[in-house]
């Protein structure tokens, strides 16, 4: 308070008060004048349409599908072509603001948060099929083609792209990302189906990982840059093109659903698939619970034990054999006998429950979050990590207090040796220190058996 002080000191107390009250005003006013600098350029490179500082278009783009609270950039640009993009990015580097590039905001990992605000450039107008070369397998995109635009572009060319990590994701996303999917086992992720990518650095440099317009097939010859940017999550440069690898679509598919008595049974009937050299396309493991999670929501009848979705690609003598193979091995290990989905209508239907459910998993409790994250081991250790991580939620409680009723949710080994979890949980709930205890226990004690990270 002033009233105890003497009146020079008082005097000068106010002296420095408005000595205060100038500085941050001139500081607002510098970064007032600042701010319009930057947006007048922005605008002038990408148009009045192509810049935005709507409260409801930055919210859109500060979260993705994941737990994260939402971060919201300050401004956010929708550039239409690389030299846009480029432009944009030495106007940011100038004035040392950070760029987030947004592709689909399909992620599960809160990537696309702007955490100390900055320029979120969102790539959906650039959205074009540049370059197909039927007879080599490969195609170039921009980052606003998604997986499924492009399979739709190639269905008359006998032609398909593989990878498929469920979401409808930017081609483009999907390589900052290294994705992988339910196709994984037979055609790799996305650091195997990646053949060339054209950047913008920070500095708004344009680099072509592989050399401008090159298709190589090796990596032997120079620095493999294609795979640093491959899995990068945006924090090297932005992708503006890539080029990928394309596949022939198999004579015939074939997608089989296979019950068993427990978890250890399923998922050693998986790895023993593998081992036998089965070249199976796809093979997916459920839990009891979110084989339940997408029955319900997914208006299926299978029954609510551990459960495998498989499929098989080629032609159809040798599908026979990769049947044979695999029903023998699976019911060695007291699975069903295999429910069959044969056309494409009801394989469809199959596998987009599969890829529903990380909704089915929502819908079982209405109103909580989940959090998901993945376990990598070696593939002889794939059935202890599925059976005691599941033995680990139950000693902890999780299954009937944070998770009821739907519990733990475990899939999907997506023929590697992974696997996926997601803990449905309500933050108010008096049971999520339990939570907290258990995630930072996993990953600290059992560093083998569970990636824990921070969801505040």
């Amino acid at each position: 308070m002033l009233l105890g002080l003497t009146p020079s000191r008082r005097l000068l107390s106010h002296r420095h008060c408005l000595l205060q009250c100038r500085s941050i005003k001139s500081e607002n006013t510098a970064r007032s004048a600042a701010l319009d600098s930057v947006l007048s350029a922005f605008r002038s490179i990408c148009g009045e349409d192509g810049v935005s500082l709507g409260e409801a278009v930055r919210q859109q783009h500060g979260k993705d599908e994941s737990v994260h609270r939402c971060c919201p950039p300050d401004v956010v640009v929708f550039p239409r072509c690389v030299e846009e993009v480029s432009a944009l990015a030495k106007v940011c580097n100038n004035h040392r603001l950070p760029i987030i590039p947004f592709g689909t905001g399909t992620g599960l990992e809160g990537g696309v948060s702007a955490v100390t605000g900055g320029v979120c450039f969102s790539l959906r107008n650039m959205d074009q099929v540049l370059d197909i070369h039927q007879e080599d397998f490969d195609v170039t995109v921009e980052p606003g083609v998604t997986r499924k635009a492009l399979n739709a572009y190639l269905r008359d060319t006998g032609l398909w792209f593989p990878v498929d990590p469920g979401a409808d994701a930017s081609l483009c996303g999907m390589a900052a990302t290294s994705a992988s999917g339910t196709n994984a086992v037979r055609y790799g992720t996305m650091r195997e189906n990646v053949l060339n990518l054209e950047v913008v650095l920070a500095d708004g440099n344009i680099i072509h990982t592989a050399g401008k317009g090159r298709r190589p097939r090796k990596t032997s010859a120079g620095y493999n840059l294609t795979n640093l940017f491959v899995g990068s999550e945006g924090t090297l440069g932005i992708i503006t093109k890539t080029t990928l690898r394309l596949y022939g679509i198999p004579e015939a598919m074939v997608s089989a659903v296979c019950s068993f008595p427990s978890v250890q049974a399923a998922v050693d009937s998986t790895v023993q698939i593998l081992q036998a050299g089965v070249p199976i396309a796809r093979i997916e493991f459920l839990d009891d619970v979110m084989i339940d999670a997408c029955n319900r929501f997914s208006s299926l009848s299978y029954p609510v034990t551990p459960t495998l979705f498989l499929e098989f690609h080629g032609s159809e003598r040798s599908l026979e054999e990769q049947v044979h193979t695999a029903e023998d091995i699976t019911q060695s290990n007291g699975g069903s006998d295999f429910q069959w989905a044969r056309d494409a209508e009801t394989r469809n239907r199959l596998w987009k429950a599969r890829h529903d459910a990380w909704y089915a998993a929502l819908a079982l409790r209405p109103g909580c979050k989940a959090y998901s994250t993945d376990v990598c081991v070696p593939l002889s250790r794939l059935p202890q990590i599925i059976v005691e991580t599941k033995e680990d939620l139950i000693e902890n409680r999780l299954t009937e207090k944070v998770l009821a009723p739907p519990k733990e949710v475990l899939t999907s080994t997506k023929g590697k040796p992974r696997a996926s979890k997601r803990l449905i949980f309500s933050s108010q709930s008096p049971s999520h220190p339990q939570l907290l205890h258990f995630t930072q226990r996993a990953g600290a004690d059992k560093p083998a058996k569970l990636h824990c990270f921070d969801w505040t």
